[in-house]
């Protein structure tokens, strides 16, 4: 619509035997209610119209249509305020600065939600999570309305975007501490994403910010956390480059969790079997073979010392502790919840005054926390019951009750 075509407003019949005054706010009535019109012709007439044959299934493209409608009504008050009877020219240069600023802003919007409209569709993708691209479109956004408050400001201004431009240099060592946060966060994404380091879904651990829990949204300018009490987390992006973080992703891909336990064995009660305390014994059938193996070795041991083997202080024998370590290791040998193609150790400890630890190294073959508790609860709950089989107990602080019975 050029101002030809609304020049035409100045012998509309409705203006004439008007006062100037009168003509003018009749034409900018006149002026606003065409802009309107097209407004609502585009936004609810095209633009609904030709949204209705798009798939279902992906996300709409609404509000792109929607910021590029508002151009329209723009560029009709753009053209026509010429037009308009009796209007002075500075206001009528005003209001054409205003709305070429208002365009340049809608266009900025525009590319703005189709930048956000490409992350949702990238997200649709099964490798995205472990690629995210919210950082880089964020950045884009950034530079995006960076630019578009330029040319805003040149456009008010009536004034080359260049001479704006060619001020920013004495401005660059401002812009670096206003965006020092900014700058720091894109690399850190970059080093985040390229290194796959950090995906949506992954649990971390990061003591100093109080984060322990799954990662649910990875952004420009802050990583969040949903911690196991359903609190939220909200960490620098470039304090996960500058700190140290555990990320537990290499637990969850493995399809096993580490189970590192002790058990605090009285030492007292540690000592060499009998043989009868070995016939009883081998009537638990985990460590049947495991007696006849050990029985073969230190007779064939014994044998070679002659006749000093015949003294039990100089012969091999078996201790109550040995035995019970090997049964717990064909007990876990045994179940079908411990991943045999993972390390299983049980080992001895450095003895302590707290005891003797009995430390049981081993995966479980599921990673789901109630379950791996359930597993690690149920191996436990079985091995202090059957301690005293082996002639063995777990060593205990005394309670007051202990002194009580001590003292009467």
């Amino acid at each position: 619509m050029t101002n030809e075509n609304l020049s035409s407003l100045r012998n509309f019949p409705l203006l004439d035997g008007l006062p100037p005054w009168g003509e003018t706010l009749a034409a900018l009535a006149l002026l606003v209610g065409v802009a309107w019109l097209a407004n609502f012709v585009v936004k609810y007439g095209i633009i609904r119209f030709t949204l209705r044959w798009l798939p279902d299934d992906i996300p709409t493209p609404a509000p792109i249509a929607a910021r590029l409608a508002n151009i329209v009504p723009a560029l009709i008050i753009s053209s026509g305020i010429g037009a308009v009877p009796h209007l002075p020219s500075a206001v009528a240069t005003v209001v054409s600065n205003v709305v070429a600023a208002s365009i340049i802003l809608f266009v900025a919007m525009a590319i703005s939600e189709a930048l956000g409209f490409a992350n949702r569709i990238y997200d649709r993708r099964p490798d995205a999570a472990s690629r995210p691209i919210k950082g880089y479109v964020q950045v884009l956004q950034i530079v995006l309305y960076a630019g578009a408050a330029i040319l805003i400001i040149a456009a008010l201004m009536e004034q080359s975007p260049l001479l704006l431009l060619s001020g920013l240099g004495a401005m660059a060592a401002v812009l670096m501490l206003v965006f020092k946060d900014t700058i720091l966060s894109l690399v850190a994404s970059v080093q985040l994403t390229s290194n796959d380091m950090l995906r949506v879904g992954d649990w971390i651990e990061m003591p100093q910010m109080g984060a322990d829990g799954d990662v649910i949204d990875i952004a420009l300018h802050t990583i969040k956390v949903q911690n196991w009490d359903k609190t939220i987390t909200t960490i620098p992006t470039h304090r996960l480059i500058a700190d140290s973080f555990k990320n537990w992703r290499g637990m969850s891909e493995s399809g096993g969790r580490r189970i590192k336990r002790s058990m605090l064995l009285d030492q007292s009660c540690i000592r060499f079997l009998s043989a009868d305390e070995r016939r009883e014994l081998g009537r638990i059938a985990l460590i049947r073979d495991h007696l006849d193996r050990k029985r073969d070795e230190l007779g064939e041991w014994n044998a070679r010392l002659g006749e000093a083997g015949r003294e039990p202080v100089n012969a091999r024998r078996i201790t109550n502790i040995g035995l019970f370590r090997a049964y717990v290791a064909n007990y876990l040998r045994a179940s079908a919840r411990i991943s045999k193609d993972m390390t299983l150790i049980v080992r001895q400890l450095a003895p302590t005054p707290q005891g003797l630890p009995l430390e049981i190294y081993c995966f479980t073959t599921t990673t789901a926390w109630s379950d791996y508790e359930n597993i690690q609860a149920d191996i436990f709950d079985h091995l202090l019951a059957i301690l005293p089989e082996f002639h063995l107990r777990a060593f205990q602080e005394p309670s007051g009750l202990d002194l009580r019975q001590f003292a009467a």
